[in-house]
């Protein structure tokens, strides 16, 4: 029995987490730091000494949670991972100096150079990734372009703090510039189709000796150094030299705490927002301006559709149904009332004359340039709570429907199993019964899934270490990760499925409204 420690630590957007896991990829200690990001230069920042406070205070943390459990210290660990948000723009001069404020993936500022970009590569380049940034401060002639000599994530900040080693893992290099799946490493023809760009505009940058070196999940990425191992653990308990694997974005910790880095299966995470990923066998035929492409951390394309909103106005009428039972004197859970909620859409008739929007801004996967929430029914069909519910959480994987369509209708690809996770599955198979019939695609629930990309980084980091000769990241989930995870799968049904296609259609032939409504608002 593997009796190792191995820790992950992913930086979200509100706190930093770290969790503990032993060889049997279990959580044996966790630890939070809450941060919050701010406007800076009119960017949506982060400060790189909350990123060197957030990382020892979380695993301050991780050491009191394992203390306590265990009433031991934590001797010895095998191997480190880091994640972080995806995306977004840090450059650095040659000595590491920080040039500019960090500009996370959050910004919405560089929608023009995304654009040519895009139509230079013939390849979809969204507003957040990091070559969108550099291009449009390029375009602004900022003073720092002269000086950049490092361009990175901050996952790949994060690693360079703690190994001095500049690399990321293809999965994160996947939204710093596009990734050619047949050689691990960035696209070279679009390489020069950037530089020559450039130099064009009489800039002198060759793009490729600034991003950082592409490795993929399984290779040593450094070890921690004397300084990263006092960055962490400033009490001198950590000592240097422990393995650290390549540092992943936030997509790739999803794709593998739900084991969905296989061809033809994918993921839906379904919260604030919602986006599905699924792992293709080879890239698409063209560009589409709804999917962005990826990888998995071990380099397989992945398409992504990314919506803005999911659940927000199912929040709003959960709440106010709740105002109502305060008003009448009764105490609900709010738990308890969603539940509750999601279960009369089970039992409801069809939705035939009732249909919702849940847009609180455009939604491109949609094709819906202004967004508003907002509910239009026949009068002759009478409005139930049930009837209310099915169409809120119909319309709740709307936009993300009409996205898949490209890959399911116009690529032609079949995707075998799709894992889902996230507030809108909390309750047991009604939100994966509606996805299901949506999509017509099998889905499943993990009882793993909750564990989140902390979890998903531990397990690179082991594999990294414990992978047997030639055993592929696949073959190492679902052998020794997830043989005996509890899964739960419903399937696509046959009258479901035709009442959401019935649905689908009515919300598409209403764009056009809803976005009039929202600009007339």
């Amino acid at each position: 029995m593997d009796n190792g420690l191995y820790l992950g630590i992913e930086f979200g957007s509100t706190r930093i987490k770290a969790v503990l896991i032993n060889g049997q990829s279990e959580v044996v200690a966790q630890g939070y730091f809450e941060w919050a990001d701010k406007i800076v230069n009119k960017y949506w920042s982060y400060d790189m000494t909350d990123v060197r406070r957030g990382i020892q205070k979380c695993y301050l943390d991780l050491k009191r949670d394992y203390r306590e459990r265990y009433n031991s210290s934590i001797d010895q660990i095998r191997s480190i991972g880091v994640s972080a948000m995806m995306h977004g723009y840090l450059v650095f001069d040659e000595e590491w100096n920080q040039l500019c404020e960090y500009r996370t993936w959050r910004n919405t500022l560089t929608g023009y150079a995304a654009s040519e970009l895009s139509s230079l590569f013939s390849f979809n380049i969204p507003q957040r990734w990091s070559v969108a940034h550099l291009y449009n401060a390029i375009l602004n002639k900022e003073d720092h372009v002269c000086k950049i000599a490092h361009l990175t994530t901050l996952a790949g900040y994060v690693h360079y703090l703690l190994t001095g080693e500049n690399c990321v893992g293809i999965g994160e290099a996947s939204g710093i510039f596009p990734i050619d799946s047949g050689n691990l490493d960035y696209d070279r023809s679009m390489i020069s189709k950037f530089d020559n760009k450039v130099a064009e505009m009489g800039i002198e940058i060759r793009i490729e000796d600034l991003m950082p070196l592409v490795k993929v999940a399984g290779e040593n990425a450094g070890c921690l150094s004397e300084a990263g191992a006092l960055l962490l653990d400033p009490d001198g308990d950590l000592k240097s030299g422990i393995p650290v694997c390549p540092p992943e974005g936030d997509a790739g910790t999803g794709m593998t705490a739900t084991n969905s880095i296989k061809p033809n299966t994918g993921n839906v995470s379904g919260g604030t927002s919602i986006f599905s990923m699924v792992v293709l066998e080879k890239e698409l035929g063209r560009s589409y301006e709804e999917i962005d492409m990826v990888t998995t951390p071990d380099g397989k394309p992945v398409a992504m559709v990314h919506c803005n909103t999911c659940t927000s106005d199912i929040n709003e009428w959960i709440n106010l149904f709740g105002e109502v039972a305060e008003v009448l004197g009764k105490e609900i859970d709010k738990g308890a009332l969603f539940e509750l909620m999601f279960r009369k859409a089970l039992s409801s008739e069809a939705v035939s004359g009732l249909l919702s929007f849940n847009c609180y801004a455009g939604e491109p996967a949609a094709g819906i340039e202004n967004g508003i929430p907002m509910l239009v029914r026949d009068p002759e069909t009478p409005l139930s709570l049930d009837r209310l519910m099915k169409s809120l959480l119909f319309t709740s994987v709307a936009s993300l429907k009409i996205g898949m369509e490209r890959l399911q209708l116009d690529e032609g690809i079949s995707i075998s199993n799709i894992n889902a996770h996230g507030g809108l599955f909390k309750t047991e198979k009604v939100g994966q019964q509606i996805l299901a019939n949506a999509l017509n695609v099998p889905v499943s629930v993990m009882k793993t899934a909750g564990e989140g990309g902390p979890w998903g980084m531990a397990i690179l980091a082991a594999y990294m270490v414990n992978r047997k000769e030639n055993e592929t990241l696949v073959e190492y989930l679902d052998n020794r990760v997830f043989a005996e995870s509890s899964v739960s799968t419903v399937m696509p049904e046959k009258e479901g499925v035709e009442e959401y296609s019935n649905y689908i259609d009515r919300f598409k032939a209403l764009r056009d409204l809803e976005s009039e409504v929202a600009k007339r608002f």
